[in-house]
């Protein structure tokens, strides 16, 4: 059975990789899924060429980019020839379902809520990820608001919760806390206010959580600001990389290490694939009106290629109207 057809915009320009590596991507997405088109963002030169080679494909020209290091409002307002900002302009005309940037998270985040808009009833966006761990555990927000009011968070507990009903499956989801203990009177005053406000407000809240339950099965949801959210979600895969890197040295260290390495080969590399940014391809910006996911900025063809998808999906499952009526 088919898919229902869906059209996702792709910022060719985003990210620390040259423009052949997004577009390498694109057209992994576009092998991938028969039933995808694709409008690719960028200067002329880079992207009518690449659309004009490849099926359900369409260039449209810009003449500006925004750097990592711009400042993100300064930057949609004055480039609004932009790969950003036309991207963004395209999910709002309708012209496209979805937008996949690996560019600056800033920028995508402040176009995104400036010219896509806010749905009803939330103040601010959080980035979103369905981590892999024992069983999958929505992240949120992982790098959108690094300064978060108790509203915030409670608004973040309602769309995690809704998110890991319609994106996870999870019926009855258990939100948590991100904090530095489970009893209900730790950390910061901050900490408690959040705490206090997530249990008077959200039914689905079962209390704090701790870093080491961002992989485990006791959470369905843990919220946390953004600045905590990404320094964990950075951690997690800044250690995955480690650990994998000293599994792979301590196999080729020994002629029995070599042996025991072939023979889990297999599942070191399913491993590996599991803990690797490349297989979420980026984090879906929930709270705006329309599908917007964010990448990683030193990326990969995988990468983009997994978050373009992410995005199509999101589309076909109305990701936007279902969260909006979950917590209106």
């Amino acid at each position: 059975m088919s898919a229902k057809p869906v059209t996702v915009c792709v910022d060719a320009l985003g990210g620390d990789e040259p423009p052949a590596v997004v577009l390498e991507g694109v057209a992994l997405a576009l092998e991938s899924d028969p039933d995808l088109s694709v409008i690719v963002v960028g200067t002329d030169d880079v992207v009518t060429p690449f659309a004009a080679s490849h099926e359900r494909c369409e260039a449209v020209a810009c003449t500006q980019s925004i750097s990592m290091g711009e400042h993100p409002l300064q930057a949609i307002r004055t480039k609004r020839d932009s790969s950003i900002v036309v991207g963004s302009k395209l999910v709002k005309s309708g012209c496209a379902q979805g937008f996949f940037s690996a560019g600056s998270t800033g920028a995508c985040m402040a176009a995104a809520t400036l010219l896509i808009g806010r749905i009803p009833g939330i103040d601010r966006p959080a980035l979103t990820l369905a981590l892999p761990g024992k069983t999958p555990t929505v992240l949120l927000d992982v790098g959108a608001n690094a300064d978060c009011k108790p509203l915030n968070i409670v608004q973040y507990g309602h769309m995690g919760c809704a998110y890991a009903r319609i994106v996870v499956g999870v019926d009855d989801p258990r939100l948590g806390l991100l904090n530095i203990g489970s009893e209900d009177t730790k950390g910061s005053m901050e900490a408690q206010e959040r705490f206090a406000a997530l249990r008077d407000s959200v039914p689905e809240f079962v209390g704090n959580a701790e870093g080491t339950d961002i992989l485990g099965d006791s959470f369905d949801v843990i919220v946390t600001d953004g600045f905590t959210g990404n320094v964990a979600l950075k951690t997690l895969e800044g250690t995955a990389r480690f650990l994998m890197s000293e599994v792979k040295r301590a196999a080729m260290a020994s002629t029995k290490g070599k042996i025991g390495g072939a023979l889990l080969s297999g599942q070191l590399g399913d491993l590996k694939q599991r803990l690797s940014g490349e297989m979420y391809g980026g984090a879906v910006l929930l709270g705006v009106n329309g599908v917007v996911v964010i990448g990683h900025g030193a990326t990969s063809p995988r990468a983009v290629c997994q978050g373009t998808l992410v995005s199509a999906n999101a589309a076909r499952q109305d990701l936007v109207g279902r969260i909006s009526a979950a917590i209106s």
